[in-house]
């Protein structure tokens, strides 16, 4: 019983988080949850509040106060050469990532881009003339991707890029758990499944019409709530199917790539997550590029 109002917790709280349309009633269903939280003593995770204006205001001036300089040791950790075979690695090369939060590198403490950052860093280093462009957008569905492909920014961009490196998917997955957090079953989970696929199998289309010759690496989900809710099977079932989906299709195209994460949290002792239990932090990123470098220069 304890792990499952747990699991309602934490699905709140990282939808309430996550999702980017917070309107009343997702309010109103946080604040619910939050009343079932205050009878539960075994409970530490902390529910968001309502941001008002007024407190809106409060937390720019306690950031201010809190705000400091990033420290010699983080710089350093995130500049830090990640090994592998660069010389694999054209001199000149252009790569785009597209996607959501993990694209945009949300949780990195240093605010250099997560994994895309660490990778402009390690080729800055080692003096090559390789640059990623980042478009990644928190919360961004994979319809939502789909939609923004158009745009002629990025459209422009991928026109260009000798690899496009892809995260999402996970806010699909969100979503479900946004309408269904208070049943988890499998069934809406496959349905999902199914249109996600059909989502991702448009946005790898799109992209081979606007440049086929590109590569294009599709990089795969790890599973956040393994960590607190490792006995809610569903969950792990609910990534790996997801995963399997997207490794199969990725295998459908000479040009694509699945790039396994999973493993990379699952078998590790050292923290991963950042803060809100969710985003890779720092350490957590710096595993994901060097997962990604391993793969471009095969």
């Amino acid at each position: 019983m304890t792990f499952i109002i747990m699991g309602i917790l934490l699905f709140g709280s990282v939808i309430y988080i996550f999702m980017p349309d917070r309107d009343q009633s997702n309010v109103e269903t946080v604040k619910a949850i939050a009343s079932v939280k205050q009878e539960q003593t075994e409970s530490t995770i902390e529910l968001p509040v309502e941001n008002t204006p007024e407190v809106e205001e409060v937390q720019t001036v306690q950031e201010k106060d809190n705000d400091k300089p990033i420290t010699d040791d983080i710089k350093a950790k995130v500049r830090e050469v990640v090994e592998i075979a660069l010389d694999l690695f054209k001199k000149d090369e252009k790569i785009v990532a597209i996607g959501d939060s993990l694209t945009e590198g949300v949780g990195d403490e240093t605010e250099n881009g997560g994994y895309v950052g660490i990778l402009n860093h390690t080729f800055e280093d080692n003096n090559l003339n390789i640059n990623v462009e980042n478009f990644g957008k928190k919360g961004n569905r994979s319809d939502q991707l789909l939609k923004r492909l158009d745009k002629e920014e990025i459209a422009s961009a991928i026109k260009e890029a000798d690899k496009v490196l892809i995260t999402i998917g996970a806010n699909d997955i969100m979503k479900v758990l946004k309408s269904n957090f208070m049943n988890v079953t499998m069934e809406p989970f496959q349905e999902e499944r199914l249109k996600y696929i059909e989502r991702l199998t448009a946005i790898i289309n799109k992209i081979n019409d606007l440049n086929p010759d590109t590569q294009i690496y599709l990089i795969g989900f790890y599973n956040p709530f393994e960590r607190y809710f490792g006995e809610i099977k569903e969950l792990g079932m609910i990534i790996d199917n997801w995963n399997n989906d997207g490794k199969s299709l990725a295998e459908e195209y000479d040009n694509v790539s699945y790039i396994p994460t999973k493993d990379l949290f699952s078998n590790s002792n050292e923290d991963l997550l950042a803060k809100d239990e969710f985003h890779p932090n720092t350490s957590g990123y710096k595993l994901m590029a060097q997962r990604v470098l391993e793969y471009l220069g095969m």
